[in-house]
């Protein structure tokens, strides 16, 4: 049996165990993982974490210690022989708003060791803080993926807000073969697509109509000329002899506002930019006592950021796609180089993949020239 992997999470959150425990699965190596979420309030195991662990385990059959809220250090491995996972049906119930998504996250690259479909439901929150909304899940990040291979979708049963959950997803995994990334250079600005959900209880205020107008009216780009722009799409501040913003119109090829049952009032929207090599998303969720038109501004302001970049991916979905990167190689442009992309670099690295992170201007490329060998 080869010696664990051994791990200190002592500056990481929740995205380091993750990434590590389907890292020790895909390349079926032991992992030991000490100081579990140290760098946050309340370090160890969350029940949205533990869920995690315990799918996992119970997807290759792993031997598991410190699976128990609370716990800083685990060991995880992986029971399976190296000839990929059997896949079949799931359920898990996070017991929590705890995300849906996130656990969602963690199986995604399981497609590569797949040897027959896997699918999975999980009850939990859809769409809640400090994760990717069910939308940017379904709607951003499994687009993108599918362009490499992967054969995956998800599919929607129920919403779920915080602080009682309660939503319902399932995903759904056929055995794919990823191909190499390359997302260095974005294309002209395509079209946008808008996603907006409100529960039953705020259906009465217009909250997700009133959500998507208020990104349509601050968005730089969009229907009716929003905005500024140049003929490649990226965003300038270029005026003409009178002073006046160049603008540009772009098509909005979708909206979608849902009104869904849900056991907690919340609300959501996700906003996707499409260009000629990639897609990026951005997002925001309703508060208590905060306007509905300013939860669109909010991910609407993020996008305009983007757009005065030269990124072809959001910063979150550039985080996400490195253990990709990890199995297939090629590059990614981040937006920036964030403290979770640095860990994610290093973790990475840790199980033998080549990464490199290069600097460009206030952009950097993360390559990897020789990926993982992911047979085990």
């Amino acid at each position: 049996m080869p010696a664990p992997h051994e791990l200190d999470g002592a500056d990481a959150g929740g995205q380091f165990l993750r990434t590590a425990v389907s890292l020790s699965v895909l390349e079926n190596e032991p992992v030991r993982l000490v100081d579990v979420r140290g760098d946050r309030s309340t370090p160890g195991l969350r029940h949205q974490h533990l869920a995690v662990l315990e799918t996992l385990a119970e997807l290759c059959d792993a031997d598991v210690s410190g699976a128990e809220l609370g716990a800083e250090t685990i060991e995880f491995d992986p029971g399976h022989d190296g000839g990929g996972l059997a896949g079949g049906e799931y359920a898990v119930d996070i017991g929590t708003a705890g995300s849906v998504t996130l656990l969602f996250e963690s199986l995604l690259p399981l497609a590569t060791v797949l040897r027959a479909p896997l699918s999975v439901t999980v009850t939990g929150g859809t769409d809640v803080a400090w994760s990717p909304p069910l939308d940017y899940f379904r709607r951003v990040k499994l687009p993108l993926v599918r362009r490499y291979g992967i054969a995956a979708t998800c599919e929607v049963d129920r919403r779920g807000f915080y602080p009682d959950g309660g939503g319902r997803a399932t995903l759904r995994l056929a055995p794919s073969t990823i191909e190499p990334i390359d997302l260095t250079e974005r294309g002209p600005i395509e079209g946008i697509r808008l996603y907006s959900t409100e529960s039953e209880s705020l259906a009465d205020r217009d909250v997700a109509s009133r959500q998507a107008e208020g990104t349509l009216e601050r968005l730089h780009v969009g229907p009716g000329a929003f905005g500024r722009g140049t003929e490649d799409g990226n965003v300038t501040e270029r005026a003409d002899a009178d002073g006046a913003a160049d603008r540009r119109a772009v098509e909005l090829i979708e909206r979608c506002e849902t009104t869904a049952a849900s056991p907690s009032p919340g609300s959501a929207l996700v906003l996707r930019i499409d260009h000629g090599t990639g897609i990026a998303g951005f997002t925001a969720l309703g508060e208590r006592e905060k306007p509905a038109e300013r939860v669109g501004e909010d991910a609407a302001d993020a996008a305009n950021r983007f757009l005065e970049g030269t990124a072809p991916v959001d910063r979150h979905l550039a985080d996400q796609l490195l253990v990709f990167l990890a199995l297939a190689g090629g590059q990614v442009r981040a937006p920036a180089v964030t403290d979770h992309v640095e860990t994610s670099c290093k973790l990475l690295a840790a199980f033998g993949a080549d990464v490199e992170r290069k600097r460009d201007g206030e952009t950097a490329i993360v390559s990897v020239a020789s990926p993982l060998d992911d047979s085990g």
